[in-house]
């Protein structure tokens, strides 16, 4: 159901969204994959090439002006996007709000919300042109709850909620589906970059139980975007079966 579909990937040097190109690559869809490590870009579109189409894009969603100019830059033959995965996102310490770094605060806005609202802000129009496509938000459970120390990047992701469903509510009438997948835990680079690069702290967050992993996501994402024409999977949550929420995981 996706052959030859064009799919837009944020994120897609690492974790998740590394994932869901492999797995979108073995479906025969064609890929349009982001990220900001030209290196990783190139190795992942050498390896997925022997099965697809692939085109990379370098830039951070930060950077608004990038993102535009990128996008617009597509070649003919990517320019037809039909599916938008926004997966790109980070978090950044984990600190109490008032001995919060306003860094990492602007970091986490400025990724999981504003480069959301970039990239889509690029596409959008082109779905809404054709009448067409299907957008898939990653939020998170820290979109659905907020736990201790969590406070900016719970509130980043309670902002993925809202948007994606203003996207739902505004895109309707449109041909367009769009849909959150929140994850819990997955064990990804994401802690290391949250503890900025302390492995040992990082490798904690995973112990004791087994995490939801990359492909699993991307699994959610396949059957989501394979959903006959009148289904739409609106908003999903899933978690490893030993997390009940942020703060209650069953470690042994």
């Amino acid at each position: 159901m996706i052959t030859n579909k064009t799919v837009f990937i944020t994120g897609a040097t690492s974790g998740i969204g590394e994932a869901t190109a492999r797995l979108f690559a073995s479906e025969n869809a064609k890929l349009i994959i982001c990220g900001r490590r030209q290196d990783r870009l190139d190795s992942l579109k050498k390896e997925l090439s022997e099965t697809t189409e692939v085109h990379t894009l370098t830039f951070d969603v930060r950077n608004k002006e990038e993102v535009f100019s990128k996008i617009a830059s597509l070649p003919s033959a990517f320019s037809k996007i039909d599916i938008l995965i926004n997966n790109a996102g980070n978090a950044h310490g984990l600190d109490p709000i008032q001995k919060g770094n306003i860094e990492d605060w602007d970091a986490m806005l400025d990724i999981n919300v504003k480069g959301l609202l970039y990239v889509s802000k690029a596409i959008i129009p082109k779905l809404v042109a054709q009448k067409n496509g299907h957008i898939i938000n990653i939020g998170s459970t820290a979109g659905k709850e907020v736990y201790p120390n969590g406070n900016v990047y719970c509130a980043s992701k309670h902002a993925v909620d809202a948007i994606n469903e203003g996207m739902r509510l505004d895109l309707n009438g449109k041909g367009i589906k769009v849909g959150a997948i929140n994850p819990g835990l997955v064990e990804t680079e994401f802690s290391e970059v949250r503890f900025k690069g302390d492995s040992q702290r990082a490798s904690k967050v995973y112990q004791g139980y087994t995490p939801l992993y990359p492909e699993d996501i991307a699994d959610i994402i396949l059957f989501a975007v394979t959903r006959p024409p009148h289904v739409n999977i609106a908003d999903l949550t899933v978690m490893c079966l030993a997390q009940a929420s942020s703060t209650i995981v069953d470690k042994k």
